[in-house]
């Protein structure tokens, strides 16, 4: 039985639209039965339209197989302890099935964005008489979600079956994909520049689409088509530029990539010499904390609450492992409840400590949460993209790297408990902690008899356990700090609260710190301008330099290392720092893919990595080789759009990428 899943109707009913309210900064939901062409002529209309594709955004940011599509298999991230093939085949690690139609993850993006896309030609084709500024928020989406998928599958069709950027509104079965330069500047750029132009400079509600938002996805664009262009490591495309897959390419509007690097930073300097009501926070660690959560450096996200179900779009007691729950990082998050210790310092008959309870409980705080170990850092991660632990707070910020005791509030009532070197605990105290050097004098041999379990480590005069960075595994390693989870509605002194659930915080899209180093990046392809791209990067290096609380101490700081870090940037930047940069940024956030996709640098960069392995008694580092190919620069396309085409054997096959 085929599916139609090329297109998916707003006009047909929409049960429930998200509204937003001025004073508020959660999204408000408002029924509306139906949606027809004369009511998007109003304000009230286009609103309604425009609140239904923010909705949408939790369809995938948020969703962990969309996640994984994006991290799984770059350096920053490989398949986990307890993976399925959702996992493994994104990585391309030996033993992991080819990807192919069927078996990419990527199938979340294609969906949710044609979706969007055909709800926003609808805005933009009958909503001409609303407000010019709300008609600005349909094209920056339509912009907004051509760009997701021409950089996620290359070239994709801009006629849905009424004419090229045309509202349909009847299942079609057929499909023209154009090529890459076409859906960027007929539709992708001119979007975005009317956006730019007409989008109000503060958001009309928290989180709605404005001028600076506008400005680094046209900035973003310019930057990644120039690099499209350019070609420089003649990657191939797909549909055909010029006759040709990995050829000449050329513009259609008669720019060079020079043309369009300048581009992008002349708009991102604009944005930044002009933010708006945007900013930088004070350090990073207050960018990542979730009492911060819709600071000023937060332009866009798909939104949570733990303050209602509805508004929330899921469960406030039981995550679903589904869109549109926030349950990404469950899959970087890895076991932590497993670790033992010991409630009496009695040994039995064989020498082994008895009454083992599990010190640190699973619970819905920001560092804890849901663990599903499907996605675990390399190696690399932590001696190279974050070597400077010392004066650079964003490794501390980012991952949680000490857990503590918290067995009160699973109900046992210990006043203290025995972990490493059989030395007593107390609430509060560290229990493991992953260390940030590769460190001698740690035991990993079976420490059960003084505290401990296969795979920790015990160092002398330690009472936590401890794993330096050669040892972290598929199974242990530092979980997720900054996109992690945190709720309010619980008594932390007595309660774990609902830490099954999907996370109640936004899902961060785009920040205004990303402009500094798109801009960098613009710089180091040859635009010039005021600020170099050494400037432009220290600007964010400095902020990392400035701390005010250290995640693994839990306790307030005051340190200031923005001289040090300024100090240490290279006078020369080239491509792979501002790569380094970005990861040690925007670590674990979904950008790592499509960082390395548009510099032509995945494969170089993610072919090999390192790691322990996925048991207990897994603590020798292992190299792996990926099965890495350039058309997997690609995705495929998704096997239910196929099953949805009826047209000839020989054209579904020439719509799917090559190689797949």
């Amino acid at each position: 039985m085929k599916k139609n899943n090329i297109i998916t109707l707003l006009s047909a009913a929409v049960a429930v639209s998200l509204g937003f309210s001025s004073c508020s900064d959660v999204l408000e939901e408002h029924p509306r039965a139906i949606f027809t062409p004369d009511f998007f002529g109003t304000d009230q209309g286009i609103s309604g339209g425009l609140d239904n594709m923010y909705n949408n955004l939790r369809n995938m940011y948020g969703q962990g197989y969309y996640y994984s599509a994006v991290e799984t298999g770059t350096d920053e991230f490989t398949w986990g302890e307890s993976a399925d093939a959702n996992f493994k085949d994104a990585d391309h690690s030996e033993g992991a099935a080819i990807l192919n139609s069927q078996n990419s993850r990527a199938d979340v993006i294609w969906q949710p964005m044609i979706t969007n896309i055909n709800s926003a030609n609808q805005l933009i084709e009958y909503g001409q008489t609303a407000s010019p500024e709300l008609i600005a928020e349909a094209y920056f989406f339509r912009a907004f979600d051509y760009f997701l998928l021409v950089q996620t599958f290359g070239g994709v069709p801009l006629d849905f079956g009424s004419g090229e950027l045309k509202p349909n509104d009847q299942p079609v079965r057929s499909s023209v994909r154009n090529n890459v330069a076409e859906v960027y500047t007929r539709c992708i750029l001119p979007d975005l520049e009317y956006a730019a132009d007409n989008l109000p400079e503060s958001p009309r509600a928290a989180g709605t689409a404005s001028k600076t938002l506008a400005k680094l996805y046209l900035a973003k664009a310019y930057l990644t088509y120039g690099w499209w262009l350019e070609n420089p490591k003649n990657i191939p495309t797909y549909p055909a530029v010029n006759g040709q897959l990995n050829g000449p390419r050329t513009d259609p509007n008669g720019k060079s990539p020079a043309d369009y690097f300048q581009l992008a930073y002349n708009v991102a300097l604009e944005a930044i010499n002009n933010p708006g009501p945007y900013a930088l926070q004070e350090t990073f660690y207050d960018m990542c904390i979730a009492s911060n959560e819709r600071n000023p450096e937060m332009m866009l996200w798909a939104d949570h609450t733990e303050k209602s179900e509805l508004f929330n779009g899921g469960s406030l007691t039981y995550g679903s492992g589904g869109a549109p729950d926030n349950f990404a990082f469950w899959m970087c998050n890895w076991n932590y409840p497993t670790v033992v210790a010991f409630a009496s310092t009695e040994l039995d008959e064989k020498g082994k400590m008895t009454e083992p309870i599990n010190p640190v409980a699973r619970e819905a705080k920001q560092g804890y949460g849901r663990p599903w170990t499907r996605m675990a850092p390399t190696y690399n991660v932590f001696t190279e993209t974050f070597a400077d632990k010392t004066h650079d707070s964003r490794y501390d910020a980012t991952f949680q790297t000490v857990y503590r005791a918290n067995w009160n509030q699973d109900g046992k009532t210990y006043e203290q408990v025995y972990c490493a070197n059989g030395m007593p605990i107390k609430i509060g105290d560290a229990v493991l902690t992953f260390l940030g050097e590769d460190t001698e004098g740690i035991d990993y041999a079976d420490v059960a008899t003084n505290g401990g379990d296969k795979g920790l480590g015990v160092m002398a005069g330690e009472s936590s356990y401890v794993v330096d960075p050669q040892h972290f595994s598929r199974l242990r390693y530092p979980g997720p700090f900054k996109i992690s989870d945190q709720r309010t509605d619980y008594d932390s002194k007595t309660s774990l609260g609902s830490p099954n659930a999907g996370s109640v915080r936004p899902y961060y899209i785009a920040k205004f710190s990303e402009l500094y180093l798109v801009a960098a990046e613009a710089a180091v392809k040859g635009a010039t301008g005021e600020k170099s791209a050494r400037d432009l990067v220290n600007v964010l290096r400095a902020r990392a330099g400035k701390w005010s609380y250290s995640v693994a101490g839990a306790k307030a700081v005051s340190f200031d290392y923005s001289k040090e870090m300024t100090d240490a940037t290279p006078a020369s930047i080239d491509i792979d720092y501002i790569l380094a940069e970005r990861s040690r940024e925007f670590f674990g956030e979904g950008y790592r893919w499509y960082d390395l996709v548009r510099t032509q640098t995945w494969i170089e960069k993610a072919k090999t990595y390192k790691i322990c392995g996925s048991k207990v008694t897994d603590t020798e580092l292992v190299e792996y080789t990926r099965d890495l190919d350039e058309h997997l620069y690609l995705f495929p396309i998704p096997q239910g759009q196929l099953d949805g085409l009826e047209m000839s054997e020989e054209e579904i096959a020439a719509y799917q990428n090559p190689g797949y």
